[in-house]
């Protein structure tokens, strides 16, 4: 699988994980590329997501260069932390031959730590010699963390006669919500964009993607979503969002796809919930009522076992704070009806069983008071979760 076209990818082993492998990844655009992000909203926002933020302001959305580790997050580590993550830009704007604000920087792993990054330098030049646009096979392994596998997306969409590419890889597993998540996703496509029409297309597709999922109700210090445009498969600039419908459908689609891949490899994940609420009195109250499903444990450990007790759901969106009429609100497991105007219908439990033991569990709740709705995707909890997170750091 390779990049679209003005994109160059490799990865290294620098020796920042605590056992062998790829930790290291770098991602060129030769003739340089518009760019947006959306970063965390955590306060304790780590000392790249700081640096990456301040350096495309400066750019004006340019960026030549990525790099990015696994290993170490780089978080809560103070005036050390920020000066490490400037040494890292400044020796790959160097190696890129750019500014240095024009390098992007962003890690992943254990917080508390400053990063090491003398032995990202040091491995830089390596990986600045094994570009290539096959590169991606690296770059979305050596992002990962406690990931069970890679996170590749990719979509195709015509404009000007011309067709372009969209491809995104992403990592993340666990301390997934809304508001993003333990994740960080980079998505590169080869059509000509302004910076600002990216950055209006990029929140659009953040907000139904990596912004309506969840995994254990925890958000992190370095969540960031990269969006990167070369403009190298040629044409007329996408000029106003509404004319670039083609393309916002194409990365909603990878955004889509990536987030599902992240809920789906949570840790220790059994099964997703497809969360959908209805008839809610505003679009707030629906998302209050889908994350107190998604976050609620009860209804978490039933999904893991496969057991439809779907009183822990309605008892979720009662303690929501989102408005209910007790005498309409309805409930469905996939196809199969179990509430109907506030009472139980004479479903078969077995079926129920059936519906909540798939791997995929849409849920859809209507709270009978309004027409607003809203949308969430939740993995289960069980007891390989407690295994991954009681040990972490050691």
């Amino acid at each position: 699988m390779n990049l679209p076209k003005g994109f160059l990818g490799s990865a290294v082993a620098a020796g920042l994980r605590k056992k062998p492998g790829l930790d290291v990844a770098l991602l060129v655009a030769p003739g340089g590329a518009s760019a947006a992000a959306v970063f965390t909203r955590n306060r304790f926002q780590a000392a790249p997501v700081l640096l990456s933020r301040a350096s495309l302001r400066k750019s004006r959305g340019r960026v030549k260069a990525v790099v990015v580790n696994a290993g170490c997050a780089n978080a809560v580590t103070g005036a050390e932390g920020l000066a490490a993550a400037r040494r890292v830009q400044e020796r790959a704007a160097d190696l890129v031959g750019c500014p240095r604000e024009e390098v992007f920087v962003a890690s992943t792993g254990v917080i508390g730590v400053v990063l090491p990054d003398a032995k990202v330098t040091t491995f830089l030049p390596d990986a600045f010699a094994r570009l290539s646009s096959g590169g991606i096979e690296a770059v979305s392994r050596a992002i990962l963390t406690t990931d069970a596998a890679p996170k590749v997306a990719r979509a195709t969409f015509r404009h000007g006669g011309k067709t372009c590419r969209v491809l995104g890889v992403a990592k993340g597993a666990g301390m997934i919500h809304p508001n993003m998540a333990t994740m960080l996703a980079f998505v590169t496509t080869d059509a000509p964009a302004s910076p600002a029409l990216l950055q209006a297309a990029l929140k659009e597709a953040v907000d139904g993607s990596f912004n309506a999922i969840s995994v254990d109700g925890d958000t992190s210090t370095n969540d960031t979503v990269l969006l990167l445009a070369s403009g190298a498969s040629g044409g007329r600039e996408l000029r106003s969002i509404d004319g670039a419908g083609a393309f916002r459908a194409a990365l909603a689609k990878v955004c889509d796809e990536l987030a599902w891949r992240i809920v789906r490899d949570g840790e220790g994940a059994r099964r997703v919930m497809e969360i959908t609420i209805e008839g809610a009195a505003t679009e707030r109250e629906a998302k209050l009522a889908a994350h107190a499903v998604a976050t609620s444990q009860l209804v978490k450990t039933a999904l893991y076992g496969g057991d439809a007790n779907w009183g822990r759901i309605l008892a979720a969106i009662g303690r929501s704070g989102a408005r209910v009429s007790t005498r309409r609100v309805s409930l469905r497991i996939g196809r199969l009806s179990v509430v109907e105007d506030g009472a139980p219908t004479g479903y078969r439990e077995a079926a129920a069983a059936k519906a909540f033991a798939r791997e995929r569990v849409p849920l859809v709740a209507d709270l009978g008071v309004g027409k607003a709705r809203a949308r969430l995707l939740a993995a289960d909890l069980g007891h390989e979760y407690v295994t991954e997170n009681a040990d972490y750091r050691s």
